[in-house]
C-alpha cells in the first residue's frame, strides 16, 4: 500500500490536476470520486493510473462495487486516505483518484453547441452534461473557454465526456469549419427579441452560448445568424449561462422528437 504523498504516482496525478498544459500534452485527464470513476469503467474508458483507499471505498455499497473492480487490476494501487487526498482536487475526497486517456469520439449528426469564452467550470460542465442528455452531436469550446478537461469541469459534467463528442478548438477558423455545415447558427442573447421556442431546431443548426460576463465574443457575433432570448416574467434580468443554454438545448430536443407544436 502506498503511504507516502511523495510517491511518483501521486506526483503524476497532481500534475494532471494542476496543469492544463500537462493534460493537453499527455492527452490525459483526472477523474475523482466513486461515481465518476465507476462511470468511466462502465464505458470502457482507458484508466492509466488509479489510487484508491480500500477502507474509504468499502464504507458504501457503490464504493464496495468499485473496489472489487479495481483490486488487482494493472495500474491500480491501494493507498492510504491521506495519499489519495494529496492527489485529489476536492477538500473531502471519496477515496479514489484516476488518470484517464482523453475520450476520442467522432462527431455525430445533430446540433452543434459552441461555448464562447465561458470561464466558470461549473457552467461549462453543466452545459456539457445537458448537451449529452439532449443528444448534441458535437460540443465545441472556443478560445477563451475554461479547459473542458479540468477536474472541476469533469465533476460538473458527471461523465458526459465519455459519450459526448467534444473539441477544444484552437482557433475560430477551426471552429468555423465545424459550423460550415449548419444552415443556421443561433446565439443566446438576453437583449434579443426572438424567443428560443420560435426557432426551428429541427434542421442542422448550432447554438452559441457566450461568456458569463462579456457575452458573445466578436467572433461569436460574426458567426451568429439569429439571436435568441428566454422570455421571463420575474425580476431577474438573465439566467446564468449553464441554465440558459440547457433550456435551449432541451427545446431543441423537444422539437426534434415531437415537432414544433
Amino acid at each position: 500500500m502506498i503511504a507516502s504523498p511523495a510517491n511518483q504516482h501521486v506526483k503524476a496525478l497532481r500534475s494532471l490536476r494542476d496543469s492544463a498544459k500537462e493534460r493537453r500534452s499527455e492527452r490525459m485527464l483526472l477523474l475523482e470520486g466513486v461515481r465518476l470513476v465507476a462511470h468511466a469503467l462502465a464505458t470502457g474508458a482507458a484508466l492509466r493510473l488509479v489510487l484508491y483507499a480500500p477502507e474509504q471505498l468499502a464504507a458504501t455499497p457503490e464504493g464496495t462495487t468499485l473496489l472489487a473492480a479495481l483490486t488487482d487490476q494493472p495500474g491500480c494501487f491501494a493507498a492510504t486516505p491521506a495519499v489519495v487526498a494529496a492527489a485529489a482536487d476536492t477538500q473531502h475526497p471519496q477515496g479514489v483518484v484516476a488518470a484517464c486517456a482523453w475520450p476520442q469520439l467522432a462527431p455525430r449528426p445533430g446540433l452543434r453547441l459552441v461555448l464562447d469564452g465561458l470561464q466558470d467550470p461549473g457552467n461549462v460542465g453543466t452545459l456539457l452534461r445537458s448537451a449529452e442528455a439532449a443528444g448534441v452531436g458535437l460540443a465545441l469550446c472556443a478560445p477563451g473557454t475554461a479547459d473542458p478537461y479540468s477536474p472541476k469541469v469533469m465533476r460538473a459534467a458527471m461523465g458526459a465526456h465519455f459519450s459526448l463528442p467534444l473539441l477544444a478548438a484552437p482557433s475560430w477558423d477551426a471552429l468555423g469549419l465545424e459550423l460550415s455545415a449548419c444552415q443556421l447558427v443561433y446565439a443566446a442573447d438576453a437583449e434579443a427579441t426572438m424567443p428560443y421556442f420560435a426557432a426551428d431546431w429541427r434542421q442542422p443548426v448550432a447554438l452559441i452560448i457566450g461568456g458569463e460576463t462579456r457575452g458573445l465574443s466578436a467572433e461569436g457575433q460574426a458567426h451568429a445568424t439569429h439571436r435568441l432570448t428566454i422570455p421571463m416574467v420575474g425580476r431577474s434580468e438573465s439566467l446564468n449561462a449553464g441554465v440558459a443554454g440547457s433550456v435551449m438545448l432541451f427545446e431543441a430536443l423537444r422539437q426534434r422528437t415531437r415537432g414544433r407544436t
